[in-house]
C-alpha cells in the first residue's frame, strides 16, 4: 500500500518525472535520502514502472490523435493485439466491453498519415470492423 507522501511524490513525477531529488524533497518535506528510499521501493513494487516522454510544442500540436474502436474475431483477438503493437502510430491500445473489444489511441503526424494507419488497422487479419472518432482538442491530459 502506499501512503500519503507517496502519492503526493507520484503526483510531482506525474507533473515532471525530470524533477530532482532536492527538489522533490523540498516540495514534500522530506530528506532526500527518504525520497530516494521511497522512489526505490515505488519501483521495486512495481508501482512505478517506468518514465515516459511526454511531447510538446509544434511537434504536438501538429500531431492528430484518433480513437479507434475495433470488434476483433474472438479467435484472432492475440494474433490482431500482436499485430496492433507492431504499428508504431498505436500509442495505447485497451480491451473494453460493449459492442467493440478494443480501443486503439492512434497518433499521425497528418489527417493523409492518420487515414494510411485506419485502412492498415481495418486491414489486419482478424479485425471485424472499426469506429474512429478524430479528436479535435484535448480539453486537459494528466
Amino acid at each position: 500500500m502506499i501512503n500519503s507522501q507517496d502519492q503526493r511524490l507520484i503526483t510531482l513525477l506525474r507533473q515532471n518525472a525530470r524533477t530532482s531529488i532536492s527538489d522533490l524533497a523540498r516540495a514534500l518535506h522530506l530528506s532526500r535520502s527518504t525520497v530516494q528510499n521511497r522512489i526505490a521501493r515505488l519501483e521495486a513494487s512495481g508501482i512505478i514502472k517506468g518514465y515516459s516522454l511526454e511531447l510538446g510544442g509544434e511537434y504536438n500540436a501538429n500531431q492528430v490523435e484518433a480513437h479507434v474502436s475495433i470488434k476483433v474475431h474472438q479467435k484472432l483477438t492475440a494474433r490482431t493485439n500482436t499485430a496492433l503493437e507492431q504499428i508504431p502510430n498505436v500509442a495505447q491500445l485497451y480491451a473494453v466491453s460493449g459492442e467493440y473489444d478494443l480501443l486503439a489511441i492512434v497518433q499521425a503526424q497528418s489527417l493523409e498519415a492518420l487515414s494510411l494507419v485506419l485502412d492498415e488497422i481495418g486491414n489486419l487479419e482478424g479485425v471485424e470492423r472499426t469506429n474512429s472518432a478524430v479528436v479535435l482538442e484535448t480539453k486537459f491530459r494528466r
